[in-house]
């Protein structure tokens, strides 16, 4: 009998692992390479890794062939892996991040079938399928890197802190300074806030002393000094530019014109979190309803994750809601807090027979979790139309969420209730992704993407030119420079190249290009009509 249900036991446990790694390798590996690199930031730092493969150099970053010092390296290195073993492209360049977003999910399983068994496999598909985490997950960033380290070494501490294991504070330190390569100071001071008011919460304020282990620190130590003391004797200016300019100036001022309103994150974090938003939110005013009604008596042990989640899952929020620049990025390392939450929520209303949850409650999941299919099936006329076009798609599309959304509250309706939660809940999410990388891709590749540009200038190129750019965004100009490989000259800058060239403005701007130029001959070549854009040759200086 006790062989039967081991026997059981670990059919389960390779049962979870598979379905594990299938709903990994679709939410964040397939069609990594459906649509090109978009936004400024993607392919600057897919270039910025490609620069420092090139130079065989491990320590500083370099953008145009110049220090660019902005961000530490864990993605780099990751990128610089990753670019050897497959080349360099635009799907490779997101596979760092598909990959941490893996191991965050694994973490969070190891961590409930450790520390919560029964609903690990919840958890971790919860924390999997969450927009923001799909999102950041197939992006070309640090934001995934730093939320997945930072994840798993608050895991490890509150498994120390359970347990008593010094493994766990170890993996603790290491994972808070892999976190630290991948986006700075900031993941130790979000660490300490959350242990901190963790600790006063608990009244046990001698876990923040417990928790400076001397083994520890020197793995901390170990893993990041490294790098910032090389970087810093070889770029003296490293300091001033990251520490001073790109933390401290970005947190105190809005230098770097990303301002936004002082509740910016409530509607990033409901957003980030969907389709389980309505259910964390629930699990959230229940646990802190719990806590508050307790709130005098001597604090109970068995809540102690639900206030540790809780206080993780608010406190990124409030302190980046200071900010003077806002990013939805800041919130990525919040998320996994919900989704514990959740899935603590759910193995306590279950284990306590109370599985069916409350009629509006499900009414508004389905709403939440099934409303995104109608703008993923629209979403290749989104970029073009900028609004929903009203029409039989709208219908169709609308009709399928509905008809979707009326089945989940059937479902959750049930004596099965919240157990088929994570089961229903990703239908809509496999379906949402699926219809925005087989039927959207293409027109986002058009739309937002300097790729397919660059391969229409390849394919009427006789010999490869220098390539400039005129009256460009930011985001053009990184995704020539990733796709061409070449430095961007700006003629806004005044850098106009003396030999031959080609030059990209947007549409009907050849007089101004041909001012530019005084008297060098300027040829249109040709129109890249989805995003509005012109090129031209430019002659030699010189030549008529």
């Amino acid at each position: 009998m006790l062989a039967g249900a081991a026997l059981n036991q670990r059919s389960r446990s390779y049962t979870d692992w598979l379905l594990l790694a299938g709903f990994c390798g679709f939410l964040f590996f397939w069609g990594l390479g459906y649509f090109g690199l978009i936004g400024a930031d993607e392919p600057r730092y897919a270039q910025v890794a490609r620069e420092m493969l090139e130079r065989r150099n491990w320590i500083t970053p370099f953008l145009d062939g110049k220090p660019w010092l902005e961000k530490p390296v864990l993605y780099y290195w990751e990128a610089m892996l990753v670019y050897s073993v497959a080349g360099v492209s635009d799907w490779a360049a997101r596979v760092p991040s598909a990959l941490n977003a893996t191991l965050m999910s694994i973490a969070v399983y190891l961590f409930l079938r450790r520390f919560r068994p029964a609903f690990q496999l919840d958890g971790a598909l919860m924390t999997a399928s969450a927009a923001g985490v799909i999102g950041f997950a197939r992006a070309a960033s640090m934001d995934m890197p730093l939320a997945a380290m930072f994840t798993i070494a608050l895991l490890g501490w509150y498994g120390w802190y359970e347990s008593g294991a010094k493994r766990y504070l170890a993996l603790f330190y290491v994972s808070l300074g892999l976190a630290t390569l991948a986006k700075g100071p900031v993941a130790p001071f979000l660490a300490a806030a959350i242990i901190i008011i963790f600790a006063v919460i608990a009244t046990h304020l001698i876990l923040v002393v417990r928790t400076f282990w001397i083994p520890g620190i020197v793995l901390f130590c170990a893993i990041t000094l490294p790098w910032y003391i090389a970087v810093q004797i070889k770029n003296p200016e490293f300091f001033r530019v990251f520490v001073l300019q790109h933390n401290l100036a970005r947190f105190g001022t809005d230098l770097y014109q990303h301002k936004e309103s002082f509740w910016y994150y409530v509607p990033v974090l409901l957003l980030g979190l969907i389709p389980w938003t309505v259910f964390v939110a629930a699990a959230l005013l229940e646990s802190i309803r719990a806590w508050w009604s307790e709130r005098k008596q001597s604090f109970q042990p068995e809540n102690a994750l639900n206030v540790f989640l809780v206080t993780w899952l608010i406190v990124p929020g409030v302190f980046f809601s200071f900010s003077q620049s806002k990013l939805p990025g800041y919130m990525l390392p919040a998320l996994p807090a919900g989704t514990l939450l959740l899935a603590e929520y759910i193995r306590r209303r279950v284990l306590m027979a109370d599985p069916r949850p409350d009629y509006l409650l499900v009414i508004c999941h389905s709403i939440v979790a099934a409303f995104p299919l109608i703008p993923a099936l629209m979403l290749n006329y989104i970029p073009l139309q900028h609004r929903l076009p009203w029409g039989s798609a709208l219908a169709i599309s609308s009709a399928l969420a509905a008809a979707l959304a009326i089945a989940m509250v059937v479902t959750l309706r049930t004596q099965l209730g919240l157990g088929m939660l994570r089961f229903v809940t990703l239908i809509p999410v496999v379906l949402s992704l699926a219809a925005v990388l087989r039927n959207a891709a293409p027109t986002l590749d058009a739309t937002l993407s300097a790729r397919p540009l660059v391969n229409q200038i390849d394919r009427m190129e006789n010999k490869r030119l220098p390539i400039a750019g005129f009256r460009l965004s930011r985001e053009t100009e990184y995704g020539l420079e990733f796709y061409r490989n070449q430095i961007i000259a700006r003629y806004n800058w005044g850098q106009i190249p003396f030999g031959e060239h080609l030059v990209v403005a947007p549409s009907g701007l050849q007089s101004a290009i041909a001012e530019k130029v005084a008297d060098r001959r300027v040829l249109y070549l040709g129109t890249f009509a989805p995003q509005g854009l012109d090129y031209y040759w430019v002659g030699a200086k010189g030549s008529h």
